[in-house]
């Protein structure tokens, strides 16, 4: 028999060289390639930086403005902040963010409206443009119940009933217009206490323009009687104190939400973005559109909506076409929200006066924006908005070529994770069913509060309608009155393509609807697949240890084979 090598002939030999191999193999796995790292979820996004500029480092930027946005903003500057950015922003007021803009007195500023609609300030030195951050809606809350004390969490109103209510030409819940809105259901005799902003705000400024496009003759008339403007939005109401004859002022979306949701708002009613109505259980009303259906504000109707929203060239919207638009999906009270930054002067746009002279706030605002065109939109179904449509995300990444002077980024489903670009408004986007579309005449109360029902599992809008399963709406239309199905196809005219941005003069469409969505498909995932190289390398790594062990008892027998047994 051939000589084994010496290393092999002791049993202490096999067991260096079964260490040796060990150590060996676990070298190779420290450093062998690694399955890419796991990017952050959609819940705490990462922020992907765009073009700058110029070199600098980010640093901490301040805003203030909007609480039309707030909710959304939460979750910006807190996922912002995980990422090593600290961006602060203050939900005041348009009006109050504008101004303070105008002034130098913020690095950005959060509005749904624009300067000229608010009556603000239009001398801005520093220049200004409007970047597109988030589509949203105002809600009419209330707290009312019926005769039998059982709270009533399906209530209908119609938008001429909306109008008249909150210029105080309906003054109690046992109207006859809300009885017929309502099927029948009438409501106990109590006032109707309207509770609004005591303080300029851009919310009341978009909740009055829908009223003066409902019953202009009404709303002029009223407005001439309270010394209210007719020409730009109402913004204050506190400076009419008798516009309805009760009233109660509180300063804030929360506030009010909050103040309307408590057993002390019975018998209230108020305007708010349904984020908050969602964040604190609020009943929102079913309001009626001009096609004849009555919609919640979900980001499915939201999105309808803004199909008939114009955009001018400035990206400032027109919305008239949403307040009486004949699609049968849409919410009728919509709007997009913005952020207003510096730019860099350009003879293509006349309000872009020059880049921020502190190098970093350009450079936080580019990695920020960025976000928020594609990881910011994911999760905003679900907490009461809608994401924007591809062209508008798109009109982000060209404003942060325009604020820095640089060629504008191309955003797609391959780099974007908006779930526009791939047909889908994200995770509750839906809501349940009309209630009235199943319950007989003159209601019947209910328990589940709004947005019940909306992604699934919940109990339906009144506890004995369906089960919202999956978000109900889903068939066909994607219309919160019809269907029970479990993907949505909406019907839309908007395009879902991106685009360059809008030129020209004239109003351009906003292609802000649905678009031809197909069944929701997921998002697609950003993750990488492990490489498979490690699994093999394990294999490698126990091989060389167990084959000492079995070398062990097998070479001695190796080494006595042919020996003669001993007598």
């Amino acid at each position: 028999m051939p000589r084994l090598p010496r290393l092999i002939r002791s049993r202490r030999g096999l067991l260096r060289l079964g260490f040796a191999g060990a150590a060996l193999g676990a070298a190779t796995l420290g450093v062998a390639p690694s399955a890419p790292a796991v990017p952050a979820s959609p819940a705490v996004p990462r922020v992907a930086a765009a073009p700058a500029r110029r070199a600098a480092s980010p640093i901490p930027i301040n805003g203030t403005g909007s609480s039309y946005v707030g909710l959304a903003m939460q979750q910006w500057t807190a996922d912002a902040s995980l990422s090593g950015l600290t961006v602060n922003y203050t939900p005041t007021s348009s009006p109050d963010g504008l101004n303070r803009y105008a002034v130098s007195g913020n690095d950005y500023a959060g509005t749904e409206a624009e300067f000229a609609s608010l009556g603000v300030t239009t001398n801005v030195p520093r220049g200004f443009q409007y970047v597109p951050d988030v589509a949203g809606a105002v809600a009419v809350m209330y707290h009312v119940q019926d005769a039998t004390g059982r709270k009533i969490d399906y209530l209908h109103l119609s938008r001429g009933t909306i109008a008249k209510i909150f210029t105080g030409n309906i003054t109690n819940w046992n109207d006859p217009a809300i009885t017929a809105d309502n099927r029948g259901l009438k409501l106990p005799s109590h006032p109707i206490r309207v509770v609004f902003r005591s303080s300029p705000s851009g919310t009341t400024g978009l909740f009055y323009d829908f009223i003066a496009h409902i019953n202009p003759g009404m709303f002029n008339a009223w407005a001439s009687k309270n010394g209210l403007s007719t020409s730009v939005r109402i913004i204050d109401l506190s400076t009419a104190p008798n516009f309805t004859p009760l009233n109660l002022g509180l300063d804030g979306s929360d506030q009010i939400a909050q103040y309307v949701a408590s057993p002390g708002g019975m018998w209230s009613i108020s305007y708010d973005e349904f984020g908050y109505a969602k964040t604190y259980g609020a009943s929102a009303a079913w309001v009626d559109n001009g096609g004849g259906k009555w919609v919640l504000p979900y980001a499915g109707n939201i999105s309808a909506a803004l199909n008939s929203a114009k955009l001018r060239p400035d990206l400032s919207q027109d919305l008239s076409g949403v307040y009486t638009t004949s699609d049968p999906t849409a919410y009728p009270i919509s709007a997009y929200s913005y952020i207003l930054t510096q730019c860099a002067a350009s003879g293509s746009r006349a309000t872009c006066k020059g880049n921020y002279s502190n190098a970093g706030i350009a450079a936080t605002l580019t990695k920020w924006l960025r976000y928020i065109a594609c990881d910011g939109q994911v999760s905003m179904a679900r907490i009461g908005y809608s994401p924007l449509p591809p062209n508008l995300s798109q009109e982000i990444a060209n404003s942060i070529g325009r604020m820095n002077g640089t060629a504008a980024e191309t955003l797609t489903a391959g780099n974007c994770v908006n779930p526009r670009f791939r047909g889908s408004l994200g995770a509750g986007a839906y809501g349940p069913p009309d209630p009235y579309l199943s319950l007989p005449a003159g209601g019947l109360g209910g328990t589940g509060a709004t947005g019940s029902g909306a992604t699934g599992g919940g109990t339906g809008a009144t506890g004995v309608v369906g089960s919202g399963a999956a978000g109900s709406g889903a068939t066909g239309t994607g219309a919160t009155s019809s269907g029970t199905g479990a993907t949505a196809k909406a019907s839309g005219k908007g395009a879902a393509s991106a685009t360059a941005g809008l030129a020209g003069g004239a109003l351009a469409s906003a292609g802000g609807g649905s678009g031809t969505y197909r069944n929701a498909q997921p998002i697609v995932s950003r993750h990488k697949a492990a490489d498979s190289s490690g699994t093999w390398l394990l294999v490698i790594f126990l091989a060389l240890l167990v084959i000492p062990a079995v070398a062990v008892t097998a070479v001695p027998r190796l080494r006595n084979r042919g020996r003669p047994t001993p007598a």
